[in-house]
């Protein structure tokens, strides 16, 4: 008897185009707009390496319409794969319930959804949170701030979207109370740091002299 079949995988990529001026606004306050930019790149590095080892479909959503390129092609930062761009309007909630949606309705079991301000990413917590949607309804990535840096599910759980101060320390508390009063099995991977601010900044690269 053949082993039974395991349900799609897709992971969704939240990211913006690197452009001066257009990201880590609040990081540049602290260290300026071309310094930030830097950082960014960094970033998209580290988060395009995890995924590309990682070996599962994927899918980037963009903030908005690079301002130039072939739109048939892969963004340089995301050599293979495909991407879209997010609704204009709506919150950030509303626009991550449309790229969990899109994926379901595409035929996918088991979606991921992660951002591009967590340095700690890396491909085995991208295998740990597919593998923990196996017997799992969702599956968390905490981010030290209150936020989370990696969110998945096994079906469109829409009020998990709703209702949430975005960017701020209560959304990781409140997407779980909506987990727990829906009565859904949740697995947390461990906590991990953003980079959103020159402090945060600071503290990567103190973590990363105190690694060599």
């Amino acid at each position: 008897m053949p082993p039974p079949t395991l349900p799609a995988c897709h992971l969704l990529i939240f990211a913006r185009e690197p452009v001066l001026g257009r990201v880590k606004t609040r990081l540049a306050a602290g260290i300026g707009e071309a310094a930030a930019l830097a950082v960014y790149r960094e970033l998209l590095a580290l988060t395009a390496a995890a995924v590309a080892v990682a070996q599962v479909p994927a899918t980037v959503w963009l903030a908005e319409a690079p301002a130039e390129g072939d739109p048939t092609q892969p963004r340089p930062e995301w050599p293979g794969l495909p991407w879209r761009v997010q609704p204009a309007a709506g919150s950030l909630g509303a626009r991550m319930a449309q790229a969990f949606s899109e994926a379901f309705a595409a035929g996918a079991g088991r979606v991921v959804v992660i951002g591009t301000d967590c340095p700690g990413l890396s491909t085995e917590l991208l295998r740990q949170a597919f593998d923990q949607l196996l017997s799992h309804d969702l599956v968390a990535g905490p981010a030290d701030d209150g936020g989370y840096y990696l969110l998945g599910m096994n079906k469109l759980e829409a009020e998990l979207f709703a209702n949430k101060d975005w960017s701020t320390a209560t959304v990781l508390p409140d997407t779980l109370a909506d987990a727990a009063r829906l009565g859904l099995r949740v697995a947390q991977l461990p906590t991990l740091h953003d980079v959103d601010s020159a402090q945060d900044l600071a503290t990567w690269r103190r973590s990363e002299l105190m690694k060599e």
